[in-house]
């Protein structure tokens, strides 16, 4: 079963909306982004939603092999090319004709094997080891890393003209800690997942006072952790005991007892669509992506009043605007304050007729 991409964030929404226009394009993306936040997921999603959805999807870790063994896993080898190789063997190149290679921890291969890589990337061709027979391929390469690429190539350990080959199409996958509005959403995914993977479980789904714990602690091994956190749930049925041991230097995160609007009302809660509404109106006026102390800090209900008053301002004026066809007269009567007023604030609102 594959893992759909879970979330309402806007970055996860944002993916989404990439992923249907990058899917039958076949440009080369690279996906980047922490440990566990979901690279692979993505890529499997825009196998899926691709016109290369009935060839293969082969995927290929190239940080978990050796040099050596990694290229005789991507090139294939002949019978007798090295010790140990008593048949001929296809590599993933040939495996994946016509379909998609996934390079996971792409910032992890040798830079001899970024050079052999980027010659069939630029040219379709490659020979197996042992073999003087070129073949070619036809392959959408969509590779993943957690590593910082540039930096590699300034510190020389990744090549640069391989990294522009592979980064013509760029997703960045935001880390849980900076959209914990998915944390809900993903709980109750993976509930209804391992319900089927463990039916004879006695998990419950976690109150609201646990949500809130759960949606202020900032996840290091992001959707990963906390999908082994659902699991342990499954088995031993204690919230309390889960949340005891997480890791102790984040313990401050979900010791805290006041409901924000990160972890409490505004968040929504196995798809309540009132607290997701509440969640949008409050994230246009307050950095959601801090961590609650931060929030607490920049919290001004006057400066917040500001906004929204001036939000609503610019929207009546347009409205008006629009329905006198622009005349700044009409508009300024009918919302009773002066034409100089008016002006002012059609400038210091940016309202704009509509192009024609």
């Amino acid at each position: 079963m594959k893992t759909p991409l879970i979330g309402v964030s806007k970055s996860i929404l944002k993916t989404k909306e990439l992923i249907n226009h990058v899917a039958d394009t076949c440009l080369n993306v690279l996906i980047t982004g922490e440990t566990g936040v979901g690279k692979d997921v993505v890529a499997q999603s825009l196998y899926t939603e691709s016109n290369r959805s009935t060839q293969n999807f082969v995927k290929i870790n190239c940080a978990a092999l050796p040099e050596t063994l990694l290229e005789s896993e991507l090139y294939g080898y002949e019978k007798g090319a090295f010790t140990g190789a008593h048949k001929k063997r296809s590599g993933k190149f040939q495996t994946a004709n016509g379909g998609v290679l996934f390079l996971d921890e792409i910032g992890d291969m040798p830079l001899t094997l970024q050079s052999k890589m980027l010659h069939v990337l630029q040219s379709g061709e490659f020979s197996p080891l042992g073999s003087d027979q070129e073949f070619t391929t036809d392959i959408w390469v969509i590779a993943a890393t957690n590593h910082n690429l540039e930096e590699a190539i300034k510190r020389k350990t990744f090549r640069e003209d391989l990294f522009y080959r592979l980064n013509i199409i760029k997703i960045d996958i935001p880390p849980l800690r900076q959209r914990k509005e998915d944390i809900p959403s993903l709980i109750e995914y993976y509930f209804r997942l391992y319900k089927t993977q463990y039916p004879n479980n006695m998990g419950s789904k976690p109150d609201a006072d646990t949500m809130i714990r759960l949606c202020n602690y900032p996840w290091p091994g992001n959707v990963r952790q906390l999908q082994n956190c659902i699991k342990k749930q499954m088995v031993i049925n204690s919230w309390q005991k889960i949340l005891k041991d997480l890791p102790r230097e984040n313990i401050k995160w979900i010791n805290q007892k006041i409901s924000t609007p990160l972890a409490g009302e505004s968040i929504p809660l196995f798809n309540d669509e009132t607290n997701h509404n509440q969640m949008n109106i409050i994230s246009e006026f307050i950095d959601l992506s801090s961590s609650p102390e931060k929030i607490f800090e920049d919290i001004s209900l006057k400066k917040i009043k500001k906004l929204a008053a001036d939000k609503v301002e610019k929207q009546i004026i347009a409205f008006v605007l629009e329905k006198v066809g622009w005349n700044r007269s009409k508009a300024a009567k009918i919302l009773k304050i002066s034409y100089k007023t008016l002006l002012y604030k059609i400038n210091e609102f940016k309202v704009q007729p509509p192009v024609k």
